[in-house]
């Protein structure tokens, strides 16, 4: 399957576009909507989604990931093999993580060039077309590169950061359940939060952080939009208190 990971909007006619690549060069295969929201111009926070979600597809996915402030600069186009899973994109750090957190790894600037490409929308002109080849097991169309010059800098292991807010107003963070305690509280805007399983733990209209479905710790308010309630945006800091 081809999995879409951008930052191009619900309902985007670019999203359409690059599905239209994909159902003529790769008839069959299912396309399927993972994020079309993912943090816009921020390829780092993304980074740290995208990772989130990786485990839970099938081996040989094909990751079809935009997030592409630089798109037509000296940025190079990328494919990533990572424990078993591919990942089409450009590289400006939006791998990092899966990166840093995978075994076996391999990187390889595509060379490919398609009749015509757009100065603008590599989505569709070139990242599209080399996910659609990647899916029906074809050589990746590029030459193999040293993994360590595609990681971009020391990135920490969690980003202590609000990541993403979903349709009801939870606040995910960069910050993996795992690695804390179910003692420690987290604060963000002056507000602090215990942690607790699930919404009906606490009464209507509090808030509270827990581990989500994706192992990812997340602010929300049982039967309210936590970002608005406590003026929560994307990158706003988290910091941990020890319990």
């Amino acid at each position: 399957m081809i999995i879409l990971f951008t930052d191009f909007g619900i309902g985007s006619p670019y999203i359409a576009q690059m599905k239209a690549v994909l159902h003529q060069e790769a008839a069959g295969t299912p396309v399927i909507d993972l994020y079309s929201d993912a943090p816009v111009y921020n390829p780092r926070a993304a980074a740290y989604l995208l990772a989130a979600y990786v485990d839970e597809f099938p081996l040989d996915s094909v990751f079809l990931c935009v997030i592409d402030p630089g798109v037509g600069s000296e940025r190079r186009p990328i494919i990533m093999r990572a424990n078993g899973r591919w990942f089409v994109g450009p590289d400006n750090g939006l791998f990092n993580v899966v990166a840093n957190r995978s075994q076996s790894v391999k990187f390889w600037e595509i060379t490919w060039k398609p009749a015509h490409l757009s100065a603008s929308f590599h989505g569709r002109d070139l990242f599209a077309p080399v996910a659609a080849l990647l899916a029906q097991n074809q050589t990746p169309p590029g030459e193999l590169l040293d993994t360590n010059s595609c990681i971009q800098g020391v990135w920490p292991e969690d980003l202590a950061e609000c990541i993403y807010i979903d349709h009801f107003g939870n606040a995910i963070t960069g910050l993996r359940s795992g690695n804390l305690s179910d003692n420690m509280r987290i604060q963000i805007n002056n507000h602090t939060f215990s942690k607790k399983t699930t919404f009906s733990d606490v009464p209507a209209g509090t808030a509270f952080w827990y581990e989500n479905a994706n192992g990812l710790a997340e602010i929300a308010v049982n039967q309210g939009h936590a970002a608005d309630m406590l003026d929560i945006k994307l990158g706003n800091d988290i910091v941990i208190i020890p319990g």
